[in-house]
Protein backbone atom coordinates (compact mmCIF):
# COMPACT_ATOMS: atom_id res chain seq x y z
CA UNK A 1 0.00 0.00 0.00
CA UNK A 2 1.28 3.46 -0.88
CA UNK A 3 2.27 5.98 1.76
CA UNK A 4 -0.59 8.46 2.46
CA UNK A 5 -0.11 11.96 1.07
CA UNK A 6 -1.67 13.39 4.24
CA UNK A 7 -2.66 11.75 7.50
CA UNK A 8 -3.88 13.21 10.78
CA UNK A 9 -5.14 11.46 13.89
CA UNK A 10 -6.94 12.88 16.90
CA UNK A 11 -9.11 15.03 14.65
CA UNK A 12 -12.47 16.30 15.87
CA UNK A 13 -14.94 15.78 13.01
CA UNK A 14 -18.28 17.53 13.18
CA UNK A 15 -21.32 17.98 10.95
CA UNK A 16 -23.25 21.15 11.67
CA UNK A 17 -23.33 21.55 15.44
CA UNK A 18 -23.05 17.80 16.01
CA UNK A 19 -19.72 16.15 16.81
CA UNK A 20 -19.30 12.84 15.00
CA UNK A 21 -16.00 11.92 16.66
CA UNK A 22 -13.51 13.64 18.90
CA UNK A 23 -10.52 11.51 17.93
CA UNK A 24 -11.05 10.74 14.26
CA UNK A 25 -8.64 10.32 11.38
CA UNK A 26 -8.27 12.21 8.10
CA UNK A 27 -6.33 10.52 5.32
CA UNK A 28 -5.55 11.39 1.71
CA UNK A 29 -4.22 8.39 -0.15
CA UNK A 30 -4.52 7.10 -3.68
CA UNK A 31 -6.52 10.12 -4.83
CA UNK A 32 -9.20 9.72 -2.13
CA UNK A 33 -10.01 11.63 1.02
CA UNK A 34 -11.23 9.48 3.90
CA UNK A 35 -12.82 10.65 7.15
CA UNK A 36 -12.63 7.87 9.74
CA UNK A 37 -13.69 7.35 13.35
CA UNK A 38 -11.11 6.59 16.01
CA UNK A 39 -11.87 2.89 15.44
CA UNK A 40 -11.20 3.14 11.70
CA UNK A 41 -14.84 3.01 10.56
CA UNK A 42 -15.55 5.21 7.58
CA UNK A 43 -17.61 8.35 8.15
CA UNK A 44 -17.33 9.52 4.54
CA UNK A 45 -14.93 9.36 1.60
CA UNK A 46 -14.70 10.74 -1.91
CA UNK A 47 -12.22 11.28 -4.73
CA UNK A 48 -10.06 14.29 -3.86
CA UNK A 49 -11.12 16.07 -7.07
CA UNK A 50 -14.71 16.15 -5.74
CA UNK A 51 -13.72 17.54 -2.32
CA UNK A 52 -13.66 21.23 -1.51
CA UNK A 53 -11.48 22.24 1.44
CA UNK A 54 -11.41 25.72 2.91
CA UNK A 55 -10.88 27.71 6.06
CA UNK A 56 -13.99 28.90 7.93
CA UNK A 57 -14.38 32.67 7.88
CA UNK A 58 -14.27 33.07 11.62
CA UNK A 59 -12.39 29.93 12.51
CA UNK A 60 -9.28 29.32 14.51
CA UNK A 61 -6.02 28.27 12.86
CA UNK A 62 -6.64 24.62 13.67
CA UNK A 63 -10.02 24.39 11.87
CA UNK A 64 -10.90 23.54 8.29
CA UNK A 65 -14.08 22.79 6.36
CA UNK A 66 -14.35 19.91 3.94
CA UNK A 67 -17.30 19.48 1.58
CA UNK A 68 -17.49 15.75 0.86
CA UNK A 69 -20.35 14.29 -1.19
CA UNK A 70 -22.47 17.37 -0.56
CA UNK A 71 -21.96 17.30 3.21
CA UNK A 72 -19.96 19.97 5.01
CA UNK A 73 -17.71 18.71 7.79
CA UNK A 74 -15.85 20.88 10.28
CA UNK A 75 -12.42 19.45 11.09
CA UNK A 76 -10.47 20.54 14.15
CA UNK A 77 -6.93 19.39 13.48
CA UNK A 78 -5.06 20.82 16.45
CA UNK A 79 -7.34 20.18 19.40
CA UNK A 80 -5.13 17.77 21.31
CA UNK A 81 -1.63 17.55 22.71
CA UNK A 82 0.67 15.13 20.88
CA UNK A 83 1.75 11.91 22.52
CA UNK A 84 5.24 11.96 24.03
CA UNK A 85 7.83 11.76 21.28
CA UNK A 86 5.27 12.48 18.53
CA UNK A 87 5.18 15.64 16.40
CA UNK A 88 2.34 18.08 16.97
CA UNK A 89 -0.90 17.83 15.00
CA UNK A 90 -0.91 19.23 11.47
CA UNK A 91 -2.42 22.64 10.94
CA UNK A 92 -5.57 23.18 8.91
CA UNK A 93 -3.48 25.04 6.32
CA UNK A 94 -1.45 21.87 5.65
CA UNK A 95 -4.68 19.89 5.18
CA UNK A 96 -6.09 22.41 2.69
CA UNK A 97 -2.81 22.48 0.76
CA UNK A 98 -2.70 18.66 0.69
CA UNK A 99 -6.24 18.49 -0.77
CA UNK A 100 -5.39 21.03 -3.46
CA UNK A 101 -2.09 19.33 -4.29
CA UNK A 102 -3.68 15.86 -4.51
CA UNK A 103 -6.47 17.19 -6.74
CA UNK A 104 -4.04 19.03 -9.01
CA UNK A 105 -5.38 22.47 -8.02
CA UNK A 106 -2.07 23.81 -6.71
CA UNK A 107 -2.03 27.59 -6.55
Amino acid sequence: MAEPEFEATGVRIGKGLRSLTRAGQVRISGGRLELLTSYGSEIDSAPVRAVRASKPWFGQDDRAQADVNGTRYLLTLGDHDPAPGQPGPPAARRFIEAVRRAAGRER
